[in-house]
C-alpha cells in the first residue's frame, strides 16, 4: 500500500490534485461528494485514468523495433483485422469504441502480429481525434518497417455524439490512411480493402 496517495504523481500533478478536481466536477454538478455513495469516486476515477490514458507513458515506436527479416521471402500483403479498441475524445472526453483493420506489404522486414495490436493500443489509450489516430498508426508502422505500402481502416463510435448533442445511435464513423502501393495502386488497395470487408461486423 501507498505511504501517501501523492505518491502516483504524473505529468506534475499530484494523486490529491487529481482527485480534488474530481470533487470539483461533482459539486459542479450538483452532488455532494462527502456523500457515502461518492467517497471513493475520486480515487476511482483516478485510477481509471491512470489505465484509460496510459498511452502517453508509452513509445508506440518502440513496439516495433524489433524485425524479422527470415521469412522465406514472403512478400505478400498481411492483414491484421478487427482489434478491438477504447479512446476517448479530446473534445468532450467522451468513449470512442470501435475496430481498426491494418494491411502492410513488407519490403523484407515484418513484425510480430500482437505488435501491431499494441501500437493501435498505445495511440487509442490517449485523448484522441480518429482522424489523427488513424495517421499516428500508419505513421508508426511507416517508420518502423519502412513497407511497400500501408493501410489503416479505423471505425469508432462515439459517444460525444450519442450521449449529447444531436444524441444518434448507431452511427459509427470510418478513417483511412494509406501510405505507398496503398494509396499510388489501386489494385494493392482493393485486395486491402477486400481483406476487411469480410470482418465481423458484430
Amino acid at each position: 500500500m501507498r505511504d501517501s496517495i501523492d505518491d502516483d504523481a504524473r505529468h506534475g500533478v499530484s494523486r490529491t490534485e487529481a482527485e480534488s478536481a474530481v470533487r470539483t466536477l461533482l459539486r459542479w454538478a450538483g452532488e455532494d461528494p462527502a456523500r457515502e455513495g461518492l467517497l471513493d469516486t475520486p480515487r476511482r476515477v483516478a485510477d481509471a485514468y491512470g489505465e484509460w490514458f496510459g498511452g502517453y507513458a508509452i513509445d508506440p515506436d518502440a513496439y516495433l523495433a524489433r524485425t524479422f527479416e527470415e521469412v522465406a521471402g514472403y512478400d505478400e500483403m498481411i492483414v491484421l483485422r478487427d482489434i478491438e479498441y477504447e479512446s476517448h475524445c479530446e473534445h468532450h472526453m467522451a468513449p470512442i469504441i470501435g475496430r481498426v483493420h491494418v494491411g502492410y506489404l513488407p519490403a523484407g522486414r515484418v513484425v510480430g502480429i500482437s505488435k501491431l495490436a499494441r501500437v493501435v493500443e498505445a495511440y487509442a489509450k490517449r485523448f484522441q481525434v480518429q482522424e489523427k489516430m488513424t495517421a499516428q498508426i500508419a505513421g508508426c508502422i511507416q517508420r518502423a518497417l519502412a513497407p511497400v505500402g500501408v493501410g489503416v481502416v479505423v471505425e469508432g463510435a462515439h459517444e460525444c455524439m450519442t450521449t449529447r448533442g444531436v444524441h444518434k445511435r448507431g452511427v459509427s464513423m470510418v478513417t483511412s490512411r494509406m501510405l505507398g502501393s496503398f494509396r499510388d495502386d489501386a489494385r494493392t488497395r482493393a485486395e486491402f480493402l477486400r481483406f476487411i470487408e469480410g470482418s465481423d461486423r458484430r
